[in-house]
C-alpha cells in the first residue's frame, strides 16, 4: 500500500478542508460517505467518487501512482471549488509534489512531463493539456453545442464542455450565439476580471491557441509599474521628473511593490475575505526585511538594521521611502487588512521609545519591531474620541503599581495586541500627591504601557471594513500596571499622546492618495473596456467629466502630500510639531474628502459592479464601504480643518489689515 501518512495529509488534511466550506460533516465521513455525503456538491460526486474510493482503499501504488489520478484529483477539488464558488479548494502544489515523491520512493515514476511536479517550469496555474496547440477560428466554430463547447478569450481557445454545467452564471451565458464557438474575448471581460483566467481551476480548460493570434492582455510582472495615465505618480511614470525622489527611491519602490504583490497580496485577500489576523509566517517574512521596523519612519531604532536586504542604508532611510511604503500596501483593495497589517505597532510604539524607561525599551520595542510580540495604540473611548481631554479610564496609585480600570473601544489590532499602550485618567490619594509631590496638573492624564495578562481581556467589534484589522473592545479590570510603564511625566499623558499625532495623520494621508490612485485606474480600465449602446462607456461625456475630477483631485493630493513629506525631511521635530500639525490636519482633511468623492464617482461609473463584493468592481466596493475611516482615524475631518485654521490663527501678525 502507499504510504497512508501521505494521504493523510493530501487526502484526509484536503478534503477536510473542502468539509469545513460546506454544510456539515468532517473529512473522515466524507470519504466513507462517497457520493450520499451531502457535503460534496451533487454535480461533483461523479467526478469526485473515483479517486475517494481509491484512497478508501488504501490506494496502492499501481493504482495511484498515475497521471489519471493526479487529474481526477484535481478535477475534483476543482469541481467543488467552482460550485462553492471560492478558490480555497484547489489542490495545493506542495500535495502534487508529495505524491510525485512517494510514489518515486515506491519505484513508480509518473512520467507525463505535462503535469506539475516534473517540470519545473510547470505549475498548477498552468497545467493544461496541449495548451500551446495551434488551431483556427474555423476549428473553434465547430464545437458550439451542448457536450461539445469552444470558445476563444484573447487568442487562446478553451474547452468548455464539462465546464458548461457547472458555470456560475448558468450554462446558457455560454451558449449564446456570441460567445459559443466564436471569439468571447469582449464578452468575457464585460464580466470578468483578467485573473479569473489564471486561477487553476480555469486555466486547465485551454486546450490550444489561434494561429497568427497574438495574446492581448500580458500578466503583469510582480514589481511592473501599470501604463494606464494617472496609474502611478508622475515620479514614477515614463518622461516625467521630481525634485523630491532619487533613484534609490525608485529601487527600494520597486522592491517593495514585489515583495508586496507576490508575499503580502494573496495574503492580504485571504485575511480580508476570513477576517482573521495577519499569519505568523508572513509577519516574520516583513520583519526580516525590517519593513514593521521601516513602517515607522526614519530614526534611530533603523541604526544597525539590514533594509529591504541592503536596498536602502538607515541613514538615508527617509520620509519619503516611508510614503512608498504606506502608498504601496494601500494597493490591494484591502482596507481592513491595511491597519491589520501591524497598525497598532506604528501608532503605539513611538511614545514608548521617546517616553519608556531604558529598560521597558530594551524589552518590549524588540519584542514589537521583530514581531514577535503585537502592540496597540489605546486611547479612544464611546466617551471621548477627538476630544483626548475627556478620557474616564482611570489609574489609582498603589504603591509601586498602577489599578487601572475602564474601556477603551475601536482599538486597532486590539483583539490580538499583547501590549497596549493606554491613556488613562491619572488618580492619585492625597497622601500619594504630598509622598510624591504631584502639582494639580500632574493629577491629570498619564500614557501606561499595559500587558496583555490578568484583567485586561478584549473582544471584536464589527464594522463597515474586515475584521482582520483586529478592531476591539478592550477591558481593563482593576489591572496592576508596573509603575516603571510610565511613560512620561504623571500628569503630562495629553502631550505623549499629541506628540505622534502628526505622523499618524500623515501615514493614513498616505495610505489613502495610495489606495485613491488604484481606484482611478480602475475607473479608466472599466470606462475604457465597457460596452454601452455599442460604444466604449468613455464616449460619455458625463462620465468623462468624472474621470476627469477623479484624475484631479489624486494628482492634487499627490502634490500636497509630497511637499508636506519634503518638509518633514529638512524639519527638525520641534520645528514638526510648532510649523506642520496644522498643515498636516488640512491635508488629512482635503485628502480623504477627496476620497469620499473618488469612491461616490466610481460607484457611479461601475454602477451595480460597485455594489458587489467580488467580480468586476470588488476594489471599488470595498473602497466605497471604507473610505469613510479615513475621514475619522486619527482625527475627523471637523476637528483637523478646524486645527489648521486655529494654528493659522495663531500665526496671524498683528499689522496684517485690509
Amino acid at each position: 500500500m502507499l504510504n497512508r501518512t501521505f494521504f493523510l495529509f493530501c487526502g484526509l488534511a484536503s478534503f477536510a478542508q473542502i468539509a469545513t466550506g460546506l454544510p456539515k460533516g468532517g473529512p473522515l465521513e466524507l470519504l466513507s460517505s462517497r457520493q450520499t455525503d451531502p457535503n460534496i456538491p451533487t454535480q461533483c460526486q461523479s467526478i469526485c467518487d473515483p479517486i475517494v474510493s481509491l484512497i478508501d482503499t488504501g490506494c496502492t501504488p499501481q493504482e495511484c501512482c498515475t497521471n489519471a489520478f493526479v487529474g481526477n484529483l484535481t478535477s475534483c477539488f476543482e469541481c467543488v471549488g467552482n460550485i462553492t464558488q471560492t478558490t480555497n479548494y484547489s489542490l495545493p502544489q506542495s500535495d502534487i509534489d508529495g505524491l510525485v515523491e512517494e510514489c518515486t520512493s515506491e519505484g513508480l515514476n509518473i512520467t507525463d512531463t505535462t503535469l506539475p511536479g516534473q517540470n519545473p517550469n510547470r505549475t498548477l496555474t498552468t497545467l493544461a493539456p496541449s495548451s500551446t496547440h495551434t488551431l483556427t477560428f474555423e476549428e473553434v466554430k465547430k464545437h458550439n453545442k451542448d457536450g461539445d463547447l469552444w470558445i476563444v478569450i484573447d487568442s487562446k481557445v478553451f474547452d468548455l464542455s464539462k465546464f458548461a454545467d457547472l458555470h456560475p452564471g448558468g450554462p446558457n451565458v455560454l451558449y449564446a450565439e456570441g460567445v459559443a464557438g466564436k471569439d468571447a474575448t469582449e464578452a468575457f471581460f464585460g464580466l470578468h476580471r483578467h485573473e479569473v483566467l489564471l486561477r487553476p481551476q480555469y486555466a486547465r480548460l485551454q486546450i490550444g491557441v489561434i494561429e497568427g493570434e497574438v495574446e492581448n492582455v500580458k500578466v503583469p510582472t510582480p514589481g511592473s509599474l501599470s501604463k494606464v495615465p494617472y496609474a502611478e505618480p508622475s515620479w514614477l511614470s515614463e518622461g516625467f521628473f521630481s525634485p523630491y525622489y532619487s533613484n534609490n527611491h525608485r529601487t527600494f519602490q520597486k522592491a517593495i511593490r514585489k515583495f508586496f504583490e507576490e508575499v503580502v497580496r494573496p495574503e492580504a485577500v485571504k485575511c480580508e475575505e476570513n477576517g482573521k489576523r495577519i499569519s505568523q509566517e508572513v509577519v516574520d517574512k516583513m520583519s526580516d526585511l525590517e519593513i514593521i521596523a521601516m513602517r515607522l519612519g526614519p530614526g534611530k531604532h533603523l541604526r544597525g538594521r539590514t533594509l529591504m536586504e541592503g536596498t536602502v542604508k538607515p541613514e538615508e532611510f527617509d520620509y519619503f521611502h516611508e510614503l512608498i511604503l504606506n502608498t504601496e500596501l494601500a494597493r490591494f483593495g484591502t482596507r481592513g487588512f491595511v491597519d491589520g497589517m501591524l497598525n497598532g505597532a506604528v501608532i503605539g510604539l513611538p511614545p514608548i521609545w521617546n517616553y519608556g524607561s531604558k529598560e521597558l525599551q530594551a524589552k518590549v520595542v524588540p519584542e514589537v519591531l521583530s514581531g514577535k510580540k503585537y502592540l496597540a495604540l489605546a486611547i479612544s473611548e464611546a466617551f471621548a474620541g477627538s476630544d483626548v481631554s475627556g478620557l474616564q479610564t482611570t489609574a489609582v496609585r498603589d504603591g509601586d503599581h498602577w489599578i487601572v480600570t475602564g474601556t477603551k473601544k475601536w482599538i486597532t489590532n486590539g483583539t490580538f495586541a499583547d501590549y497596549f499602550t493606554t491613556g488613562c485618567k491619572t488618580e492619585v490619594s492625597t497622601n500619594m500627591v504630598k509622598i510624591l509631590e504631584l502639582t494639580l496638573q500632574q493629577k491629570g492624564l498619564t500614557v501606561l504601557l499595559i500587558e496583555r495578562g490578568e484583567g485586561v481581556s478584549t473582544k471584536p467589534i464589527k464594522t463597515a471594513y474586515s475584521s482582520t484589522a483586529g478592531t476591539a473592545y478592550v477591558t481593563f479590570d482593576k489591572v496592576r500596571v508596573p509603575v516603571g510603564n510610565t511613560l512620561g511625566e504623571i500628569g503630562n499623558g495629553l502631550s505623549v499622546i499629541l506628540s505622534n499625532f502628526n505622523h499618524e495623520r500623515w501615514m493614513v494621508t498616505g495610505c489613502s492618495v495610495g489606495a485613491q490612485r488604484v481606484i482611478v485606474e480602475e475607473c479608466l480600465k472599466w470606462a475604457n473596456q465597457r460596452i454601452v449602446f455599442g460604444k466604449p462607456l468613455t464616449s460619455q461625456a458625463v462620465i468623462r467629466n468624472k474621470l476627469g475630477k477623479m484624475i484631479t483631485r489624486i494628482e492634487a493630493c499627490q502634490n500636497w502630500l509630497e511637499i508636506v513629506t519634503h518638509q518633514m525631511n529638512n524639519m527638525t521635530y520641534n520645528e514638526m510639531s510648532s510649523k506642520m500639525a496644522g498643515q498636516i490636519g488640512l491635508l488629512k482633511q482635503f485628502v480623504s474628502r477627496c476620497g469620499r468623492e473618488t469612491a461616490e464617482d466610481a460607484t457611479q461609473i461601475f454602477g451595480g459592479r460597485a455594489l458587489t463584493v467580488t467580480g468586476m468592481g470588488k476594489l471599488v466596493e470595498n473602497y466605497h464601504r471604507t473610505s469613510g475611516f479615513d475621514a475619522i482615524l486619527a482625527g475627523a475631518e471637523d476637528v483637523l480643518g478646524d486645527l489648521g485654521v486655529r494654528q493659522a490663527m495663531k500665526r496671524m501678525p498683528k499689522d496684517a489689515l485690509l
